[in-house]
């Protein structure tokens, strides 16, 4: 099997669900924005980056730091992460990470903006982005894995 392998668990993904569930609510309360992943990092790096406001680099920056701080919680907690493997080349995984930036942009946000927080709010924009985002992602792997052969 390629790509990231390790075995499902159907407890760490509700548990997984739950923390980003409650992290995007939790943004959303008590500073009104939407958890949208993308357009967190787009703020820092992005064209209108550190206009000045360091409030705005602040909790971008933390939300980020806390998102990749939840591996080490993980391993800390003593989850066994010596079978999780990526098995994907260096260009494939620039490339990949281009063409979802590009995306991001065209589609005015990604899967955590309109799959958690904007499917959550019944936007309707945010649903047809899902299905784009989905389909897309199964036309995919058809190609690369029944297609090209990858």
């Amino acid at each position: 099997m390629e790509g990231i392998l390790v075995d499902f668990n159907p407890l760490t993904a509700l548990g997984g669900g739950a923390l980003i569930g409650l992290a995007a609510t939790l943004l959303l309360a008590f500073d009104g924005r939407i958890a949208g992943v993308s357009g967190i990092l787009g703020g820092l790096i992005g064209p209108r980056a550190g206009r000045g406001n360091k409030r705005e680099i602040g909790w971008r920056t933390s939300f980020l730091v806390g998102l990749m701080a939840g591996v080490g919680v993980v391993i800390l907690a003593g989850v066994d992460m010596s079978q999780v493997r990526l098995e994907a080349a260096w260009p494939a995984l620039v490339i990949g990470g281009l063409l979802t930036g590009f995306g991001t942009g065209m589609g005015g946000g990604c899967t955590s903006g309109h799959g958690v927080c904007g499917l959550a709010r019944f936007s309707k924009r945010s649903l047809s982005a899902v299905v784009v985002f989905m389909a897309t992602a199964a036309a995919v792997v058809f190609l690369t894995r029944h297609v090209i052969g990858g």
